[in-house]
């Protein structure tokens, strides 16, 4: 028994990962949410892996009134590699599962955890320094009152009530990230038991 070849289902499921990387690259990655009394309709912003979509133009015309700066998507060099970084770990997946390797795998899964948890601390610097790098001459200055939004979750901002939460293409980053783990776990004890 050779100890470098996956199980069937270990391959079915890294060429549908494969699918669901590519598909991140298209759909929005990341939702903040925004709801205040004078917009009770809500103001949304979609972050994708090359722009920002939503009514942020609304927002940033608010946000100038506190001091926080405009978000225009050519600001953001993550903007030029995020597309990139998941079609290599897309080309990846199916590298592994046409090739038959646990060795691809192994790689893989570390990649991309560190890519993983790389992404969420760049995330939380961004909206860390949106929040807190403010104009000092802004319109309405709150005494120590900082803006930042929510990781993930729920937070009060003066009268604006701000969600953030992973839309369709987080949520296949974060459930390829843990398929990854489970996969590597599996084929691990799976080639431990072949020896």
């Amino acid at each position: 028994m050779k100890t470098n070849i996956l199980h069937k289902w270990s391959k079915i499921l890294l060429i549908i990962l494969g699918i669901g990387l590519v598909v991140a690259i298209f759909v929005p990655i990341w939702s903040i949410f925004l709801n205040a009394p004078q917009y009770p309709e809500g103001l949304a912003m979609y972050i994708h892996a090359d722009k920002v979509s939503g009514e942020y133009e609304i927002i940033n015309g608010l946000n100038h009134y506190i001091g926080m700066k405009e978000i225009h998507a050519d600001e953001f060099w993550e903007f030029k590699i995020l597309p990139y970084a998941l079609a290599f770990f897309a080309a990846m997946c199916f590298l592994a599962a046409f090739l038959n390797s646990r060795k691809i795998l192994y790689a893989l899964t570390g990649l991309f955890l560190l890519f993983g948890v790389g992404f969420v601390f760049d995330f939380w610097r961004w909206l860390y320094d949106y929040g807190h790098n403010l104009n000092p001459h802004a319109a309405i200055i709150v005494p120590g009152m900082t803006y930042q939004p929510p990781l993930i979750g729920y937070k009060q901002l003066l009268n604006f009530e701000v969600w953030s939460y992973p839309n369709v293409g987080g949520a296949i980053m974060i459930a390829t990230g843990v398929i990854l783990i489970i996969l590597a776990f599996i084929e691990f004890k799976r080639a431990k038991k072949a020896i």
